[in-house]
C-alpha cells in the first residue's frame, strides 16, 4: 500500500515527505494507522550516522490503532490502540529467559532502514516500525495495547525514551528506598529516571545537566538538588556536599568521557553506575572501580518487557506519579525538520509528531 513517509535521501540530509510503498503483511505483523510518533535521540544518529542505509524511514515511538491483523496475530485485533516498541525475536535465549531489550539479534531487527530505490518499498524498517509514517507493519512482538482513554500522541514516547530512563532506576539499578541517586543529562531519559527515582523512594535525587531549564524542571518531577555541569564544574566536590560521602546510584545518558569520569568519582563505596548509551565510547577510571568496589553495567532500554512496563508507567502517570507530559512538545508531521532542529538545540526535551493535526 501507498503510505506518507518521512524520508532520509542521504546522510545528514533534511526529511522529506515522500509517497513510499509498504509490504503486506506476514502473518505475525500488524497494520498501524500511526497517530503520533516521538523523536528520539537514536532518530538523531540514523538520519546523521551510517546507523541505517538512506533512503531510509526512520522513527520508532510510534503509537497508533490497529486496522488489519495476519492471520497468526492473537492478542490483538482491529481497533485497539497500541503503542510500539523495539523489535526482538522471541528465540534467543534472552528473549526466552525474559530480557527481549538484550535481543542477540537486537541489531540486526532494529539498527537499519532502506527504501528501494528501484520498486519504492520499505523493505527495511527502523526498530521494527519506521513510524516517522502514515501507517506501519508492525510485528505483533513489537506492540503493546493501552487504554483507550490515554491519549495516543502522549503515549507514543513511552515505548522508548521514557522507558529507558524509567526503566533502568526500577529495573537495573533498583534502588532502595531511602538510598541516594545522581543522573547525569536529563533529558528525556534523564527526566523519566527522576521521577522514576521519586516513585523508588530515593532520599537524594540529584539531576547534573548544562541546560538550567532542564535542571528546573528536574526539581518540578522530583530531584531534590541540581548541579550545573560545564568544563570547570567539580560534580565530584558538589555531590561530596550535598551527601557527605557520594551516592549508591547514577545513570549516565552522556557518554561523554570527562562527565563518566566524574560519575565515576561520584560513586560511594559498592555503588553502581548504569549506562544507557549505545552509540558513543569512553574510558573509564578503573583504579577508582577497583578501590571502591564499585561497577558499570550497561543496559538497552532499562532491560524493560515493553509488555510490562509500559502499562506500568501509563499506570503510574494516571496516579500522578510520573507527569512526563511536562516534557512533551506536540508538531505538527510537516514541522519534522523544525522538531529535530528544536530536539538538538536543547530547547525542547520530548518532541512529538502528530500525524493527523
Amino acid at each position: 500500500m501507498k503510505i506518507k513517509a518521512a524520508v532520509t535521501p542521504k546522510k545528514g540530509e533534511a526529511f522529506e515527505i515522500k509517497d513510499v510503498e509498504l509490504p503486506d503483511l506476514d502473518a505475525n505483523d500488524v497494520l498501524i494507522k500511526v497517530a503520533a510518533s516521538g523523536i528520539c535521540h537514536t532518530d538523531v544518529s540514523g538520519r546523521d550516522t551510517d546507523m541505517v542505509d538512506p533512503p531510509s524511514v526512520l522513527g520508532h515511538e510510534g503509537a497508533g490503532i490497529i486496522e488489519e491483523v495476519g492471520p497468526e496475530v492473537t492478542d490483538l485485533k482491529n481497533g485497539d490502540h497500541v503503542v510500539v516498541s523495539f523489535a526482538s525475536c522471541g528465540k534467543c535465549d534472552n528473549c526466552l529467559n525474559g530480557h527481549p531489550a538484550h535481543c542477540e539479534n537486537y541489531a540486526e531487527l532494529n539498527l537499519n532502514s532502506h527504501v528501494d530505490q528501484e520498486t519504492n518499498e520499505l523493505v527495511e524498517r527502523f526498530f521494527g516500525q519506521s513510524s516517522f509514517a502514515s501507517y506501519s507493519r508492525v510485528n505483533q512482538r513489537n506492540v503493546v495495547k493501552i487504554d483507550k482513554d490515554i491519549d495516543l500522541a502522549l503515549a507514543a514516547p513511552l515505548g522508548c525514551g521514557l522507558q529507558t530512563g524509567a526503566s533502568t532506576v526500577l529495573n537495573v539499578l533498583k534502588p532502595e528506598s531511602g538510598s541516594s541517586i545522581a543522573v547525569f543529562g536529563v533529558g528525556a531519559v534523564g527526566l523519566s529516571a527522576i521521577m522514576a527515582a521519586k516513585i523508588a523512594g530515593c532520599e537524594n535525587i540529584i539531576a547534573v545537566d548544562l541546560h538550567e531549564n532542564r535542571l528546573e524542571l528536574a526539581k518540578e518531577l522530583g530531584a531534590t538538588a541540581s548541579i550545573v555541569s560545564g568544563k570547570d564544574a567539580d560534580i565530584s566536590g558538589e555531590i561530596q556536599k550535598i551527601t557527605g560521602k557520594g551516592v549508591q546510584n547514577i545513570l549516565d545518558t552522556t557518554g561523554v568521557d570527562a562527565v563518566i569520569e566524574q560519575a565515576v568519582s561520584s560513586l560511594d563505596s559498592f555503588g553502581k553506575l548504569a549506562t544507557v548509551v549505545t552509540d558513543d565510547s569512553f574510558s573509564v577510571p578503573l583504579e577508582i572501580l577497583a578501590l571502591k568496589g564499585a561497577s558499570i553495567v550497561g543496559t538497552s532500554q532499562g532491560d524493560a518487557t515493553p509488555q510490562e512496563f509500559i502499562p506500568e508507567m501509563i499506570s503510574y502517570y494516571k496516579d500522578g506519579q510520573f507527569p512526563f507530559d511536562k516534557m512533551v512538545k506536540y508538531y505538527d508531521f510537516e514541522e519534522i525538520n523544525q522538531a529535530f532542529e528544536e530536539s538538538e538545540s536543547g530547547s525542547v526535551i520530548k518532541p512529538v509528531l502528530r500525524m493527523d493535526s
